[in-house]
C-alpha cells in the first residue's frame, strides 16, 4: 500500500426518500416506485461505475411504522437486489447491511459468498448490531437484545462467517475429469465452532471468491462500536458534521486498530452527508435551504424520535414541558448513543419537548455545498487533512446526482485525487486492501517452513 492515496467514493440510494426526506418522493424526477424498482437500481449504479465509483450501498432495516420514510416503508431486500446489480456492472462494489442479531451465521456466509460468485468478487457486509428495538417482536422474541450482548454477538457472528469463508483453500476444486477429481478433500475444512452465542459445524457449501472474502463494513459510533470497528472492520461508515469531527474519529478508529495490531492503512474510513452544487456557491446554498424547507415536517420528527429511545412513543408527553429524561430507560434496548446525545443536550439547555424536536429536525448547513471547485476543494480539504479516505454521497434528486458524477468528480480526477480508470475487478483491489488469507492455507505453509528449516 505504498502507492499514493485516492478518495474512495461510494453511492448510497435512498430510493423514495430516507430519514430526514419524507418529501423527497413527490420529485417528478423520481420514479415514485423508486425504492423497489430493478430497473431505478440498475440505472444508479450504472451511473455510479460510469464515475468510477467503488461502490454502491444499500441500507437495510428490519422494522417500520406508519411514520417511517417512505423508502423504508417499502425496499427491496438488500442482497436480492444486488444480486441484480451485481450481473449489471463489472467493476462497481455492492455492499449491504446486514444485521447480527437475527441473522444466523451459516446462512449470512452462504449469501454474501454466493454474492461473491455471482459478481466476481465485489461484494461487502456492513456489519450492524440493529439498534432498533422494534425488530425484535419480527423474530419471535419478547425484547430486543441489550446493548453489551449486541455488540459480543455482532464480533461472534462475523468471526464465524470469515471462519466459514475459509472452509474451502483456494485449490480445492480440481475438477479434474481425467482422474474423476471434483474435490481435494484435504482442502476443505470443517469450522466447528462451539461459543457462546453459536455453534456452527462447517463447512460452507460455496468455495472461495476472488477476492478472498467479502470486506467488512462497520458504521457504530458508540464505545463498543468504535472498538468493533476497530477490530473487524476494513472500511467505516459514518458522519462528521466538520472537519475536526472527521479528524477526532478518523484518528480514533486508526489508533484502536493499531492497538489491536492492526494496519491502519487496512481501514478505509468513508463518512457520509449532504452535497448541494449550484452554479455559484450561493446558489448551491439556495437549494439546500429549499430542499431542507420542503423535507420539514414536525410530527414525522416527533414520532421519529422514538426510534433511538427504543420506540417510546414521544407523543404522550406535553410538547411545553421540560424533555421527559425518563425516555432514557428505554434506549438500552434501541441506539443507545444517540438517545444518551439527544437527552443530554436537551437537559444541558434546559428545552421542551417542542424544543428538542425542532433542534433535531432543524437543518443544518453542509459542509459541501457550494459551485463544483468550492465542492471539490472541500472534498481535496478533508481528505488530505486525514478527516476522511473515502467519501459517500446519498443521491437524492436526480439533477443534483448527475452534478455531482459529472462536474465534481472530474476535477478531482484532473488533481489526481479520484481514479480515471478501476485498478482492479475486485472491492478490495479497487479500495486498496488486502486478500485475506485462507487460515488453513497460511497454518500449513507455516508448517512446511517450520519441518523444512
Amino acid at each position: 500500500m505504498g502507492e499514493k492515496r485516492q478518495l474512495r467514493l461510494g453511492a448510497i440510494t435512498m430510493g423514495a426518500g430516507g430519514p430526514g426526506q419524507p418529501h423527497l418522493w413527490l420529485d417528478e424526477d423520481i420514479p415514485v416506485d423508486a425504492s423497489v424498482s430493478v430497473n431505478w437500481y440498475v440505472e444508479q449504479a450504472r451511473q455510479a461505475e460510469e464515475a468510477k465509483f467503488d461502490l454502491i450501498f444499500l441500507v437495510d432495516g428490519l422494522f417500520i411504522t406508519a411514520d417511517s420514510a417512505p423508502h423504508y416503508l417499502n425496499r427491496l431486500e438488500p442482497l436480492t437486489l444486488l444480486s441484480a446489480l451485481a450481473v449489471s456492472t463489472s467493476h462497481l462494489g455492492l455492499v449491504a447491511t446486514v444485521t447480527t442479531s437475527y441473522n444466523d451465521p451459516f446462512n449470512t456466509a452462504r449469501r454474501l459468498a454466493s454474492l461473491e460468485l455471482i459478481s466476481g468478487g465485489r461484494s461487502g457486509w456492513n456489519v450492524v448490531t440493529t439498534g432498533d428495538a422494534g425488530a425484535a417482536g419480527n423474530f419471535s422474541r419478547d425484547e430486543h437484545y441489550d446493548y453489551d450482548t449486541r455488540y459480543a454477538r455482532g464480533l461472534e457472528f462475523v468471526q464465524v462467517a470469515q471462519g466459514l469463508w475459509d472452509s474451502y483453500e483456494q485449490d480445492a476444486f480440481p475438477r479434474d475429469r481425467a482422474t474423476r477429481t471434483f474435490l481435494d478433500p484435504a482442502r476443505q475444512h470443517a469450522l466447528n465452532h462451539k461459543g457462546e452465542h453459536f455453534q456452527v459445524a462447517g463447512p460452507l457449501n460455496v468455495s472461495r471468491s476472488p477476492q478472498g472474502q467479502p470486506v467488512i463494513f462497520q458504521a457504530g459510533d458508540s464505545e463498543q462500536g468504535r472498538d468493533l470497528g476497530a477490530t473487524i472492520g476494513e472500511a467505516i461508515f459514518t458522519n462528521a458534521s466538520s472537519i475536526e469531527a472527521g479528524q477526532a474519529f478518523y484518528n480514533d478508529i486508526k489508533t484502536r486498530a493499531a492497538k489491536k495490531g492492526r494496519d491502519p492503512r487496512h481501514i478505509v474510513v468513508m463518512p457520509g452527508t449532504s452535497v448541494f452544487v449550484g452554479d455559484t456557491d450561493d446558489q448551491a446554498r439556495e437549494i439546500e435551504h429549499e430542499t431542507h424547507t420542503r423535507d420539514r415536517d414536525f410530527d414525522r420528527s416527533l414520532a421519529g424520535l422514538g426510534r433511538p429511545f427504543g420506540w417510546h412513543d414521544f407523543r404522550q408527553y406535553d410538547l411545553d414541558a421540560p424533555f421527559p429524561q425518563q425516555a432514557l430507560d428505554h434506549a438500552e434496548r434501541g441506539f443507545r448513543t444517540n438517545a444518551e446525545k439527544i437527552a443530554g443536550k436537551a437537559k444541558e439547555k434546559g428545552w421542551t419537548l417542542r424544543q428538542t424536536v425542532e433542534f433535531i429536525s432543524s437543518p443544518r448547513p453542509t459542509p459541501f455545498a457550494g459551485s463544483p471547485e468550492t465542492v471539490a476543494n472541500r472534498l481535496q480539504e478533508w481528505f488530505e487533512g486525514r478527516a476522511l479516505d473515502g467519501f459517500n454521497y446519498p443521491i437524492g434528486h436526480p439533477d443534483q446526482w448527475r452534478r455531482f458524477r459529472e462536474e465534481v468528480v472530474p476535477i478531482l480526477q484532473e488533481r489526481g485525487i479520484v481514479r480515471t480508470e478501476y485498478e482492479a475487478s475486485t472491492l478490495r483491489g479497487n479500495l486498496g486492501l488486502p486478500v485475506p488469507e485462507n487460515r488453513y492455507t497460511k497454518a500449513r505453509e507455516e508448517e512446511s517452513s517450520a519441518l523444512g528449516s
